[in-house]
C-alpha cells in the first residue's frame, strides 16, 4: 500500500521532494511487473524456438544431419561452459545488470541472424559454428540477468509470483516467434531464411523494454539477505518483502525496491560481499544441488533431440533428404502447441504453488511426461501427423513445470548464500550439457540407425531423472532463507556493523 511504501522510503531518508526528483529520473510509465513481462515476451522470441527452423534451413541448403547437430550442439556446448561463469559474474558485478541484459540480447540476435549469409551447399561451416559459439556465450547471461533483476526488485517472498509471470510471457513470446517463423517459412519456401529476421526485431524490442526495468537492490539480486539495523523492523536492504508482508502490504510489495535512496550506499566492497557469501563448495556440494543438476542433465539428454526427430517424422522428406514444405507448418504447430501448453502449465503450476502444493510433486509430474511422450511417438509414428503433433501437449506440460520450478528450487537452495545466480548458471550448464549431447548423438543415431532407435534411447534415458528426483530430492518448499550458510550470515552481519567498508 502507498503509506507503507512512503514509510519505508522515509525511514531510508527519502523525502517527498527527493522521491519526486527520483521518479522524474526514471522512465516509470510501466509498472515493474508489466515491464518484466514485456521484456520476457521479447526475450522469449530469442529463445530456442527458432533453432529447429535453422536446422531445417541448413538441411535444405545441403547440410547433413550430423553437421546440423554439431552446429546446434556448439551453442549448447559453449553455453554449458560459460553459464556457471556468467552466473558468478552477475552475482559479483558492480556493473548495472540491465546493461548486461541489453548487450547479451543484441549479441544473441546478431549471432542468430548470421544464418542469412550462408550459401547453398554444404558450406560456411566456420561462419555458423563461430556464431553459434558467440550465441552460446551471450545467451548464457540472459537467464541470470532476468532472475537477478527480479530477485533484486521484488525480493524472495514475491519472487515466485513474478518469475512465474516472466516465464509465462516468455512462452507466449516463443509461441509468437514460432507463428511468425512458420508463416514466413511456408510462404517463402524453400527460401525460408527471412523468417529469422524476427530474431533481430525481437532483440531491439527487448532492449527498448529493458530501460523500464528497475535495478533493484544489487545485494538482494545475488541472494544476500542483509539487515542494516540489529534492533529495527524497518525496511533494511534485503528485508523489504518480509516487512511489508507483515504489515499487510500484499501485492504492492513489488514497488518497494524500484528506487534506491540517494543517501544509501549502492554497493559493499567485493571483499566484504564475499565474506558474507557462502563458499562455492558449500553450495555446489549440497545434496539438493547435486540431485537437481543430475536430474536436469538426464532430462535434457533424453528430451532435446525429440522435437527434431518429431519434425523429421512429420510431413516427410524431399528426395534430397531436406524437409518438405508440408512439414514447415507442422513443425511450427508442434512448437506453438508445446509453448501454449507450457504457458498453461506455468499458470497452473503458479496457482498450485500459491495454494501450498510442494515443488516435488509438480516437478515429478513434469518429468514423467517425457517417457510417456517418447513411447507415444514410437507407437504413433505411422498413425498420421495429427497424432504425432498431439504428443507436444506432453512436451508442454513437462517443459512448463520444469521451467517454472527450476528458479524456485535454486532460490530455495541458495537464497541467503550470495550464490543464487552462480547456482542458476551451474544448474543451467548441467541441463545444457545434456541437451548438447542429445543434439549431437541423437542426430548421429538417426543418421545411422533411424528415428525409432533414437526415440528408444530417449525413452530409456528419460526414466533416470524420474528415479533420481523421486528418491533423492527432499521437498524444498518453505526452506528459503534457511540456507546452509545461516551461521555465516549472522557472523557477517555482526562483522559488517563493526568493520564493514562501504564503497
Amino acid at each position: 500500500s502507498a503509506h507503507i511504501v512512503r514509510r519505508s522510503l522515509d525511514n531510508e531518508g527519502i523525502g517527498s521532494s527527493a522521491l519526486k526528483k527520483k521518479t522524474k529520473e526514471m522512465p516509470m510509465s510501466l509498472s515493474p511487473k508489466v515491464a518484466f513481462a514485456l521484456v520476457s515476451f521479447f526475450l522469449g522470441e530469442l529463445g530456442d524456438g527458432l533453432n529447429i527452423f535453422q536446422g531445417i534451413y541448413l538441411v535444405t541448403l545441403g547440410w547433413n544431419e550430423g553437421s546440423v547437430g554439431i552446429a546446434l550442439g556448439l551453442m549448447g556446448g559453449t553455453a554449458l561452459l560459460v553459464q556457471t561463469f556468467a552466473g558468478d559474474v552477475i552475482d559479483k558485478t558492480h556493473f548495472d545488470r540491465r546493461m548486461f541484459l541489453s548487450l547479451a540480447s543484441v549479441a544473441t540476435a546478431f549471432s542468430a541472424s548470421a544464418i542469412l549469409f550462408v550459401h547453398e551447399g554444404n558450406e560456411d561451416h566456420i561462419l555458423i559454428f563461430g556464431t553459434k559459439v558467440i550465441e552460446g556465450i551471450s545467451s548464457s547471461f540472459i537467464g541470470p540477468c532476468i532472475a537477478a533483476l527480479t530477485l533484486a526488485t521484488f525480493g524472495p517472498d514475491v519472487f515466485d509470483e513474478v518469475m512465474a509471470s516472466n516465464i509465462f510471457w516468455g512462452h507466449v513470446g516463443s509461441s509468437a516467434s514460432a507463428v511468425l517463423a512458420g508463416l514466413a517459412g511456408y510462404f517463402l519456401y524453400p527460401d525460408i531464411k527471412y523468417c529469422f529476421l524476427v530474431i533481430g526485431i525481437s532483440a531491439m524490442m527487448a532492449v527498448g523494454g529493458v530501460q523500464f526495468l528497475p535495478e533493484g537492490d544489487p545485494l538482494l539480486g545475488r541472494g544476500l539477505h542483509i539487515r542494516e539495523s540489529k534492533n529495527s523492523n524497518d525496511a533494511g536492504r534485503g528485508t523489504l518483502d518480509a516487512d511489508v508482508a507483515l504489515q499487510g502490504g500484499g501485492n504492492d510489495t513489488q514497488y518497494v525496491n524500484m528506487t534506491r535512496p540517494q543517501s544509501a550506499p549502492k554497493f559493499h566492497s567485493l571483499e566484504s560481499e564475499e565474506k558474507m557469501a557462502s563458499g562455492y563448495l558449500e553450495v555446489f556440494a549440497d545434496r539438493k544441488t547435486l540431485v537437481l543438476c543430475l536430474t536436469g542433465f538426464f532430462f535434457h539428454f533424453a528430451n532435446a533431440n525429440v522435437l527434431l526427430v518429431l519434425g523429421e517424422l512429420m510431413g516427410g522428406d524431399n528426395d534430397d533428404g531436406s524437409v518438405s514444405r508440408k512439414a514447415i507448418p507442422l513443425i511450427a504447430g508442434a512448437i506453438i502447441l508445446a509453448q501454449v501448453t507450457m504457458s498453461v502449465a506455468t499458470y497452473i503450476g503458479d496457482d498450485l504453488t500459491k495454494k501450498g502444493v510442494g515443488r516435488k510433486p509438480l516437478f515429478l509430474a513434469g518429468l514423467i511426461t517425457l517417457p510417456v511422450r517418447c513411447a507415444l511417438i514410437i507407437f504413433w509414428k505411422d498413425a498420421g501427423d495429427s497424432w504425432l503433433l498431439s504428443t507436444q501437449i506432453l512436451d508442454g506440460i513437462g517443459g512448463g513445470f520444469f521451467g517454472l520450478l527450476h528458479p524456485y528450487l535454486v532460490n530455495d537452495i541458495a537464497f541467503g548464500s550470495g550464490r543464487f545466480n552462480v547456482l542458476m548458471g551451474l544448474t543451467a550448464s548441467s541441463f545444457g550439457l545434456g541437451a548438447t549431447i542429445s543434439n549431437v548423438l541423437g542426430q548421429i543415431v538417426v543418421e545411422k540407425l533411424g528415428h525409432v532407435a533414437s526415440l528408444s534411447g530417449s525413452l530409456i534415458l528419460s526414466i533416470i531423472p524420474v528415479v533420481l528426483f523421486a528418491f533423492l530430492m527432499p521437498e524444498t518448499l518453505g526452506m528459503r532463507g534457511n540456507a546452509i550458510h545461516k551461521k555465516k550470515e549472522v557472523e557477517a552481519e555482526i562483522s559488517q556493523r563493526g568493520d564493514g567498508q562501504i564503497v
